[in-house]
């Protein structure tokens, strides 16, 4: 039996229209429960140092209502590690972003950043939460974050998403080995950035053990034209199919 990939819906987007109005408007919260309701796998949150997206505060109110997994994504500064601490949400990524980027377009340098992972990896598993690391497709970087004893890795499909449209098995080539190396080393999959309608349904065909994929731009982008609900439907139905 294939496996089952959950779509977690990244909802960092939703929280800018809120808060360019300085309103409630859309309702960060419903949001997510309605995520939810209509067939999401989990809530995925991104809240930055500028709290530009999903704010702190946003945290307590998302882990008393959503229902499947909650993954909190961010650096993990000081700031972050306590959030994290305080809410703990089923998963936590954690991304190399420094303060003010724009968006995480790369992935750890694990080795650069050893010790320094491996104690907060720890910190956070002593209090029940699932770790996952953000990185680039490489066969090396899977096996330095076993090292570091990760629970999983995100593989950063930002690469893949780029090169789709001119070659589609050269853009898929490193992150089939890559997968192929989470089998060896027994870790778990993830996947995000810039996966999308077009190019999802392929990703899956390709990567087996993909546990999980967190949507955010695409999907809201989406939904603009679709509606939330009919948009969670069709990522999840790219994600049950093996034709493409």
């Amino acid at each position: 039996m294939e496996l089952s990939t959950k779509l977690s819906v990244n909802i960092n987007k939703v929280a800018l229209i809120r808060n360019s109005r300085g309103n409630n408007l859309p309702d960060l919260i419903k949001f997510a429960q309605d995520c939810e309701d209509y067939g999401a796998d989990g809530i995925t949150v991104h809240p930055r140092p500028d709290q530009r997206h999903v704010k702190y505060d946003d945290i307590p109110l998302l882990k008393e209502v959503v229902k499947t997994e909650l993954n909190i994504e961010g650096y993990p500064s000081p700031d972050f590690i306590k959030l994290v601490l305080d809410n703990k949400p089923t998963q936590v990524t954690l991304v190399p972003d420094p303060p003010g980027v724009l968006t995480s377009n790369e992935g750890w340098n694990i080795k650069k950043n050893e010790n320094f992972l491996k104690e907060i990896i720890q910190n956070f598993h002593e209090n029940g939460i699932r770790v996952s690391l953000f990185i680039e497709p490489k066969e090396e970087s899977v096996t330095e974050a076993k090292l570091v004893n990760a629970d999983r890795v995100e593989l950063y499909t930002g690469h893949f998403a780029e090169a789709f449209k001119s070659n589609k098995e050269e853009a898929i080539s490193n992150y089939i080995i890559a997968s192929n190396q989470c089998n060896i080393e027994n870790i778990g999959l993830n996947a995000g950035h810039d996966l999308n309608l077009d190019n999802l349904r392929f990703f899956k065909a390709h990567i087996p053990n993909l546990l999980e994929v967190s949507i955010g731009h695409a999907l809201i982008s989406d939904a603009l034209y679709f509606g939330i609900k009919n948009t969670v439907l069709m990522y999840k139905n790219k994600l049950f199919s093996d034709k493409f």
